[in-house]
C-alpha cells in the first residue's frame, strides 16, 4: 500500500514578514534608482539617495510591522478578556454558541451535547475553543512585535541592496541602470519563485507576477523622472 503523505502549507509569521520586507525592498529602491538615472549621470548621487531610502524604508516598514503585531496582540487580549467574562456571566448563551459551531460541523445531536458538556467543564478549553472557532483568532507569540519589526526591516535592507549594488560598482548611471535592471529582475523572479514555493501557489506564476510588478514600478519611475527633466 502506498504511504499517504499530506502536504499543507503553514506559512510562519517569519516567512510572511520576509516576503513583505523583501518585496518592498526589491521594488522601491529599484524604482527610485531607475527614476534618478533619468536625471543624473553620476552613480554616486544615486547611491547616496538609494541608501537614504533604504534606511528610511527599513525603519518605516519595521515600525509598521511592529505596530501591526502589537495591534493584533492587543486585539487578541481584549477579546480573550471578553470571552472569559462571558462564559461566567452568560454560560447558557455561550454553551449554545458552542453547540451551534458543532452543529455546523454536522455532528449528531448526542455528540454535540456531550462535546458541549466536556468543553464547558474546562474554562480554559472553553475560552480557547471560542477564540479559535467563534472569533477565528490564534494566540500571537509574545515576542511577535519585536521579531516582526526586525525581520521586515532586515529583509527590506537585503532586498534594497540588490538593485543598488550596480550603482556602487559602476560610475556611469546609464550602464548601472541596465545592469541593475537585469540583476533586479532576476532577483525578483527568483524571489517570486521561492515565495510561490513557500506559499503553496504556482512558483512560475508567482515569479512572473513579482518580476512584472517590480519592472513596471521601475519603468514608470524612470519615465516620470525623464519627463520632468
Amino acid at each position: 500500500m502506498m504511504e499517504h503523505v499530506e502536504k499543507h502549507f503553514l506559512a510562519s509569521d517569519m516567512i510572511k514578514d520576509v516576503v513583505i520586507g523583501m518585496a518592498d525592498g526589491l521594488t522601491v529602491p529599484f524604482a527610485l534608482a531607475a527614476g534618478l538615472s533619468g536625471t543624473l549621470s553620476n552613480s554616486d548621487l544615486v547611491v547616496v539617495a538609494g541608501f537614504a531610502e533604504i534606511a528610511a524604508g527599513s525603519i518605516a516598514m519595521g515600525l509598521g510591522g511592529y505596530l501591526a503585531a502589537r495591534t493584533d496582540r492587543e486585539h487578541y487580549m481584549a477579546e480573550l478578556a471578553r470571552e472569559r467574562f462571558e462564559i461566567v456571566a452568560y454560560p447558557d448563551i455561550e454553551r449554545e454558541e458552542v453547540a451551534e459551531i458543532l452543529r455546523a460541523w454536522h455532528l449528531p445531536e448526542p455528540a454535540v451535547t456531550a462535546a458541549v458538556d466536556a468543553i464547558s467543564n474546562d474554562p480554559d478549553l472553553w475560552v480557547d475553543f471560542m477564540m479559535k472557532h467563534e472569533l477565528g483568532l490564534e494566540k500571537p507569540e509574545a515576542k511577535r512585535a519585536r521579531n516582526s519589526s526586525l525581520t521586515i526591516g532586515i529583509s527590506y535592507i537585503v532586498g534594497g541592496i540588490i538593485p543598488l549594488s550596480p550603482y556602487i560598482l559602476i560610475d556611469q548611471s546609464d550602464i548601472a541602470l541596465i545592469t541593475s535592471s537585469v540583476v533586479t529582475l532576476i532577483a525578483l523572479f527568483v524571489f517570486g519563485y521561492v515565495k510561490g514555493r513557500f506559499t503553496g501557489s504556482k512558483p512560475f506564476k508567482s515569479a512572473l507576477q513579482t518580476m512584472l510588478v517590480g519592472g513596471l514600478a521601475a519603468g514608470f519611475a524612470f519615465m516620470i523622472s525623464s519627463w520632468i527633466s
